[in-house]
């Protein structure tokens, strides 16, 4: 019998550099896959490095995706010092002759219907068009960091001065106000190369077909409304969150079950969990005050440590892996002196099983959207140390908009939170007052559209493990349907290719 069935649709996905950009593009992919039937092939540029959690990533997904990497660029003119924004952005630059040759192989051969891109992507978007093949780009963060991207330009006629001088907070539509120091940081320097390299993409960002965030509807309401606003003259754009990662880039260890079974024997919301992400490093001064506001506390942690760095707070971007054993560097006798109340774990630890379980009542987080977002689901108050990237703006977001964060009293600023953290009363009552806090965040986000309670909220220590009762649920915005999404796209374009996403 003649086999009728069509091929799969195909959808080109194309990450940069940073398993922060890689994670939410292949949750896209799996759901694609799994609920609408598409194949997806990802087009992966080197970013110098051996790039092992990558390929791990990708190598464990399902046989409907599949993974091209790109041959590696060279780095070698660029100066040690050059901004990771500078370096993200080339390597895609630099990769667009070998990353047109390979997409053409593929239009030839199967139905490709989109490329996705991540932020720093837009160098992508002329390949896309030259085969009749609209770009769009999957937001691996915030709607208010979004709404910040098209305002940049602006800012940059505006203002002369380097942002962190600005008199007055930086007032973004649907979003709480944010100081100059708050901003993303590769835009606080404006004299270095990577200003003028996001200042472009900023700027390519209207280029795109569409916009999918990383976020949702009924975390900021606000921000999306006014980005959808048909008088913004913006492409479509449409929340798609919580993309988080279901499953670990990493097998577990004899460490890494270590730690979870310690965790599972300690009492309920006890735990502080602290972590700062795959790139993000400490100096050493910070990793000694932080040992010592731990032991000085007495309150449980888990801690995954990294060997420290004194001029980079992103040391570890492009390689999670510490180098030198990381224990090196805590204190004399810290470990020792913290046995059973707290748990040392070297470089990495499996960051999405921590915070499910109920023990973890609290997380020092560099606030990282994919890790933010991981903490939300699984509904861990936070305590914000933000390092670097859009990682301040984040703080804002949690600590003066949805109050489900504490943030150091030093705005915008890493210098002065180790010592901030070394007070033991912080760590003490952390986890009771950030569940008060959420409280009304909380109360806001258990309502249905008809504003009808979906559930009653028994005691604060509750209120905050409750999202991810709400996640789970989903509103009518937040349920995520791809394709009812690319519908949502395709009816503001023309491309041809998008057509038969109209069909129901």
């Amino acid at each position: 019998m003649e086999n009728t069935q069509e091929p799969r649709l195909q959808v080109a996905m194309v990450p940069t550099p940073g398993m922060g950009h890689l994670i939410p593009l292949v949750e896209l992919a799996k759901r694609l896959v799994h609920h609408h039937n598409f194949a997806v092939t990802f087009y992966v540029p080197s970013d110098g490095s051996s790039m092992k959690p990558q390929k791990q990533l990708l190598q464990s997904l399902p046989n409907s995706i599949s993974t091209i990497f790109l041959p590696p660029v060279s780095f070698d003119d660029l100066p040690e010092d050059v901004k990771i924004e500078t370096r993200i952005a080339l390597s895609l630059t630099r990769s667009i002759p070998n990353l047109r040759d390979s997409f053409k192989v593929l239009t030839e051969s199967t139905r490709v219907v989109a490329m996705v891109v991540d932020l720093f992507g837009m160098d992508a978007f002329s390949v896309a068009r030259e085969f009749g093949i609209e770009p769009y780009i999957l937001f691996p963060s915030t709607a208010m960091v979004l709404s910040l991207v098209f305002h940049i330009p602006k800012l940059d006629e505006m203002f002369a001065d380097e942002y962190r001088y600005l008199p007055e907070p930086v007032k973004l539509p649907g979003c709480v106000p944010v100081q100059g120091i708050d901003l993303i940081d590769p835009i606080q320097d404006r004299k270095n190369i990577a200003y003028q390299a996001v200042l472009s993409l900023c700027k390519g960002h209207r280029l795109a077909a569409g916009i999918m965030v990383n976020s949702f509807m009924d975390l900021e309401p606000d921000a999306f409304k006014a980005l959808m606003d048909p008088t913004s003259n913006l492409p479509p754009i449409c929340p798609v969150g919580p993309l988080v990662q279901t499953g670990s880039v990493h097998q577990v260890n004899n460490d890494n079950s270590k730690c979870l079974k310690w965790l599972d024997e300690q009492p309920s919301g006890s735990v502080l969990y602290v972590c700062f992400g795959s790139g993000g490093t400490l100096s050493q001064d910070q990793v000694n005050e932080l040992a010592i506001g731990l032991e000085m506390s007495r309150q449980r942690f888990l801690w995954v440590v990294k060997s420290p760095h004194d001029k980079a707070t992103n040391a570890t971007y492009f390689g999670v892996d510490s180098i030198g054993d990381p224990f090196d560097f805590l204190p004399n006798g810290f470990l020792e002196r913290t046995k059973g109340v707290g748990l040392v774990v070297p470089s990495w630890a499996p960051q999405a099983q921590i915070l499910s379980r109920g023990s973890t009542g609290g997380f020092v987080t560099h606030c990282g959207w994919n890790s933010t977002l991981e903490s939300i689901v699984h509904g861990v108050p936070l305590i914000a140390w933000p390092l670097y990237a859009e990682q301040r703006m984040n703080a804002v977001l949690l600590a003066d908009d949805l109050k489900v964060a504490l943030r150091e009293p030093r705005s915008g600023s890493s210098q002065g939170t180790e010592l901030w953290v070394r007070e033991p009363i912080v760590l003490d009552f952390i986890v009771f007052q950030a569940y008060e806090e959420a409280l009304g965040v909380l109360r806001k986000l258990s309502l249905s559209e008809d504003q009808n309670s979906t559930f009653e909220i028994l005691s604060k220590t509750e209120c905050v493990k409750s999202m991810a009762i709400i996640l789970q649920r989903g509103s009518v915005e937040t349920r995520f349907d791809a394709l009812t999404i690319f519908k949502k796209m395709a009816k503001t374009t023309s491309g041809y290719n998008w057509n038969f996403l109209l069909q129901d």
